[in-house]
């Protein structure tokens, strides 16, 4: 995957042209070929009618420690960080433990644009057409074990192309969670992509999770390892500060974090003038996955 030039970017009227035209044209069904490394789906999954942010913002305001702790570190500090030759190993308690090259996942798992929201857990929010797949999908192929209860997921650690890991301060390299219903929900996905091109360095390339009802931390970059296990994994940031960072981390205006509200968000690209905007049980998908949290206390399991 070569890395994206400013100029060979879609401006975002053209996208969103293209992207009307496509789900009139295709009618969800036919495909065409955007850049030179996917095959993207026609169909959409539309989660929300809100505009999209655009691409320098998605692009320029990130939380990535492993290129650093400001927000334009990762696009500034990620030129160098490699992502061909790359490959995934998924094992642990399964039948068969594999490992996809990512062309083989590119290849066998066709990717389709799917707007979901963004919710950080310092209080801002973004609204993403992502390119991606369920990752559902790629689970089945090992066939878990009765075993698997969790999934973990684990980044790449180069501190000699990350220098944000050559700081102490997470335990690297990153880790995070999922409970095993909640990382076969078809919401979750396996990102490669956002606006029709491919995922940015500074962005989680060459793919990434995505879970749309969870704080943006939860949603793991660059992984390089999937382990199926029986007990609940520690993530880097309940490793690092247990008492703020719970293994759920479900948006929740409810619960606010021990050093700030989370009733209120602010959305990327808003005006300086704009109020901030209420933030939603689920970060807005609770009639989709709020059936995987009946009779849990949510404060509790936070």
């Amino acid at each position: 995957m070569k890395k994206i030039l400013s100029s060979e970017i879609t401006p975002e009227h053209i996208y969103q042209n293209r992207r009307s035209f496509i789900k009139s044209a295709a009618a969800g069904t036919a495909s065409l070929m955007l850049g030179s490394f996917f095959s993207l789906s026609a169909s959409s999954n539309t989660s929300s009618s809100e505009k999209l942010t655009s691409y320098k913002d998605i692009t320029t305001y990130n939380n990535y420690y492993e290129f650093g702790t400001d927000k334009e570190d990762p696009s500034n500090n990620s030129g160098k960080f490699k992502i061909s030759p790359w490959s995934i190993t998924i094992e642990g308690e399964v039948e068969q433990a594999k490992t996809f090259s990512i062309e083989q996942i590119i290849k066998n798992f066709p990717s389709e644009e799917r707007i979901y929201r963004l919710r950080c857990v310092e209080g801002w929010s973004m609204v993403i057409p992502w390119m991606g797949f369920s990752l559902s999908n790629l689970l089945k192929t090992v066939s878990p074990t009765s075993k698997a209860k969790f999934v973990e997921f684990i980044s790449v650690y180069r501190p000699e192309e990350m220098i944000g890991q050559q700081s102490k301060i997470l335990d690297w390299p990153y880790r995070e969670g999922l409970r095993l219903d909640e990382a076969m929900h078809p919401l979750t996905i396996m990102a490669t992509g956002l606006y029709g091109k491919n995922l940015p360095s500074q962005n989680g390339a060459p793919i990434r999770l995505v879970v749309p009802w969870k704080y943006g931390f939860k949603s793991a970059k660059a992984i390089v390892k999937i382990r199926l296990v029986e007990n609940i994994p520690i993530s880097s940031w309940m490793n690092a500060s247990p008492a703020e960072y719970g293994f759920y981390s479900n948006v929740n205006p409810n619960v606010d974090h021990p050093r700030w509200s989370q009733a209120t968000e602010r959305r990327i690209g808003d005006s300086f003038f704009d109020p901030r905007r209420p933030t939603e049980m689920f970060n807005g998908y609770a009639n989709e996955v709020s059936n995987l949290y009946k009779g849990m206390d949510l404060r509790k399991y936070y």
